[in-house]
């Protein structure tokens, strides 16, 4: 293979909290020449030692919180590109390399918008909710997206200049608020959407879980 056709050098980042079930066939899926951080958000099951026996790279974060691990796993990155998706099962990592393909002159971020597969997989309350943040996106700051991006591929120093973003399930809206605001070029691309292979959603699966991340998308807007 020559060097124009190689592929860019990804650094995969998989945010988990107690996802010991789900992450075996979540790294088992992820595109052979990628480096895979795993961070350990204060896991109480075997997380970390599932993501060690696979032979990834596991970094420990203690403070609780969606965005507090996904920060610690860009932080630990060392290439140019890093992908983001959650280790539940419901987002397929073969699905980088084609998000990956769309980055270049004048597009800084990748965004995957969600296409549920089957019925039920993904509850009607937080499409709904989603829909209403990305429909303020549009609106208010011009950012061409219809989803919050579950999954993304991006360069990692533009994120990093954005400085600190919200430590828990407003990350992902704070990162698009930042991106909007920094004039970032984003691109929205459709990908398969699936049930959660194990356990139960921390954010939809309960009413608690559900409010609380509201709490948290309004405290970013």
């Amino acid at each position: 293979m020559t060097e124009k056709c190689a592929r860019p050098e990804i650094t995969v980042v998989i945010p988990c909290h107690n996802e010991a079930g789900a992450l075996p066939g979540v790294l088992a899926a992820v595109p052979a020449g990628y480096r895979v951080i795993v961070v350990d958000n204060a896991s109480t099951d075997e997380t970390a030692a599932v993501a060690s026996a696979a032979g990834v790279t596991v970094v420990a974060e203690p403070t609780p919180g969606y965005g507090s691990a996904v920060h610690a796993g860009v932080c630990a990155a060392d290439t140019e590109l890093v992908a983001v998706l959650d280790g539940d099962g419901s987002l397929d990592p073969g699905e980088i390399p084609r998000l990956a393909g769309e980055l270049g002159p004048g597009v800084d971020m990748v965004a995957g918008r969600r296409r549920a597969v089957t019925r039920g997989a993904w509850p009607w309350h937080a499409r709904a909710g989603n829909a209403v943040l990305a429909a303020v996106l549009r609106r208010r700051h011009g950012l061409p997206v219809h989803d919050l991006a579950a999954i993304r591929v991006l360069r990692r120093e533009r994120l990093l200049a954005l400085g600190p973003l919200h430590p828990r399930s407003g990350y992902p809206l704070a990162l698009l608020l930042g991106a909007a605001r920094a004039g970032w070029g984003v691109v929205e691309r459709d990908v398969d959407y699936r049930p959660r292979t194990h356990g139960v959603s921390k954010v939809s699966g309960s009413v608690r879980g559900t409010l609380i991340a509201v709490r948290d998308f309004w405290s970013v807007l």
